[in-house]
């Protein structure tokens, strides 16, 4: 009967600490998210009288990760991406799980496309331009305040 015991004693407590590195490291994996998130830098921009603030990707693992596996947009907050060199720039939105809107922005400001992006899809949007930046906003932002392309993006220098 003692081995018995001494049997399930050792399975209970198995079991626990089990249980207690799951949740350990689940925590940790969300607070590393959190943190990464919010490591970027972020910036004021402005289109005509309306206010941005834009976190910044600017380097290949923060543009590649983008907005992924976020689950919403703060009010009037989005994510500026930022390249070395314009080129024609193309956006999917695999693992992005929020409607996105995209405006293509030239290294004056000037927006040249915008287009709307559906949650976990793989279709390519693509600038009409060679761009420098890229700003993806909740999906809709853009046009609700009449932002088409040829309006200007103050603040992404």
């Amino acid at each position: 009967m003692s081995q018995l015991l001494l049997f399930i004693k050792q399975r209970t407590l198995l079991a626990a600490l089990f249980a207690f590195v799951s949740v350990y490291s689940v925590t940790s994996a969300l607070s590393i998210r959190s943190a990464l998130a919010q490591t970027l830098p972020v910036k004021t921009l402005t289109a005509g009288m309306h206010v941005i603030q834009a976190e910044v990707a600017s380097t290949d693992a923060t543009r590649s990760k983008g907005l992924m596996y976020r689950k919403e947009l703060a009010p009037n907050s989005g994510m500026l991406f930022v390249f070395e060199q314009p080129n024609v720039q193309c956006f999917w939105m695999r693992n992005t799980l929020i409607p996105l809107s995209i405006a293509f922005i030239l290294d004056d400001g000037t927006i040249t496309n915008i287009a709307d992006m559906a949650p976990m899809t793989e279709n390519s949007h693509c600038s009409t331009a060679a761009v420098r930046y890229t700003l993806e906003m909740e999906q809709g932002w853009f046009a609700k305040r009449g932002i088409t392309a040829g309006k200007k993006i103050t603040g992404i220098r």
